[in-house]
């Protein structure tokens, strides 16, 4: 059984992961408006990840007998301006996520709970890319996004990222 507050961490965590799905699919929408149909697959397939990170926290919530709150998802503001903008709202997005992960981690390691930070080393590796990704994209948009042809080969690009489901086995 699990220390409670590493649960009630855990179970917060659970529910941000479920709001990164809703902002990535509000973003998708977005670059759907602007016909970047690439930047849309990229942010859909984003917002299945972030989704399979939410159940991997419920799925080990549950195998300690614990039990999620299922939380509000709040709305995501519609403000977005341009194409890079939602890009940098992602990646500050992603750093809190981080920030979030390593605080229950930070728990866990005080309260000798190694088998809470054995799971968590995953989502820490993951944390890693999920930033580096959201930067890469970052300068690529900045370095290929004002001009046309530029922007449509990048925006081809990014229609050729898959799902992939995560490999963490519980």
């Amino acid at each position: 059984m699990l220390d409670a507050k590493v649960m009630k961490l855990l179970d917060e965590q659970y529910n941000k992961e479920l709001y990164s799905s809703y902002l990535y699919l509000k973003i998708a929408d977005y670059y759907n408006d602007l016909t970047l149909m690439g930047y849309a697959n990229w942010f859909n397939v984003q917002a299945k990840e972030e989704l399979d990170h939410a159940m991997l926290m419920l799925q080990y919530m549950q195998n300690n007998s614990g039990r999620a709150t299922f939380a509000q998802v709040n709305a995501v503001e519609d403000t977005f301006t341009g194409i890079k903008e939602p890009l940098e709202a992602a990646l500050d997005h992603e750093k809190f996520i981080t920030a979030s992960i390593n605080t229950i981690y930070d728990a866990a390691y005080t309260l000798k709970d190694y088998r809470t930070m054995q799971f968590l080393d995953w989502f820490i590796k993951e944390q890693g890319e999920e930033e580096t990704n959201a930067d890469t994209l970052i300068k690529k948009t900045e370095l290929f996004g004002t001009d046309s042809k530029g922007l449509y080969m990048l925006d081809n690009e990014l229609a050729t990222r898959t799902y992939a489901p995560p490999s963490l086995v519980l």
